[in-house]
C-alpha cells in the first residue's frame, strides 16, 4: 500500500479570498479556484497543497493543526507577512523564538528563527 500526501484541508469563510492570501504569503501557483474550493500549490505537478473549502460555521477555537515555517530571516519575513494582512497571535506562547501569526480568517502558523550555522 502507499499513501500520498495530497493536501491540507483548511476550512474557510471564502475559500478564494483565504487562499489568494496564501498563495501570495507563499508564492504558490492556484491549481482549482471554483466556487466552493480554492486550491494552490509550490507548483502545478508538486504536493501537498491546501485546500480552502467552504464552511458556514465561524472559526472560534485555538486550531487543533497549524503549520510552521522557517524562514531565512525571521522579522523580515514576519514583517512581510504582517504587511499582507496576517496579526499576531496570543495561543499562550509566552516568551519563545517563534512568532505566532494569524491569517486573514484566524488561523494559527508559526514564523520560527532561522537555522544557526
Amino acid at each position: 500500500m502507499t499513501l500520498e500526501w495530497e493536501q491540507i484541508v483548511v476550512d474557510s469563510a471564502q475559500p478564494e479570498v483565504l487562499g489568494r492570501w496564501w498563495a501570495k504569503a507563499l508564492d504558490w501557483v492556484v491549481v482549482d479556484d471554483s466556487s466552493e474550493e480554492y486550491e494552490i500549490r509550490p507548483a502545478p505537478d508538486r504536493l501537498p497543497g491546501l485546500l480552502f473549502v467552504r464552511v458556514p460555521e465561524a472559526k472560534t477555537v485555538k486550531n487543533r493543526l497549524h503549520l510552521d515555517f522557517r524562514p531565512d530571516d525571521q522579522g523580515a519575513e514576519v514583517a512581510r507577512l504582517l504587511a499582507l494582512g496576517a496579526r499576531h497571535a496570543d495561543v499562550g506562547q509566552g516568551d519563545e523564538p517563534w512568532a505566532v501569526l494569524m491569517d486573514p480568517e484566524g488561523n494559527e502558523f508559526c514564523v520560527l528563527a532561522a537555522h544557526e550555522g
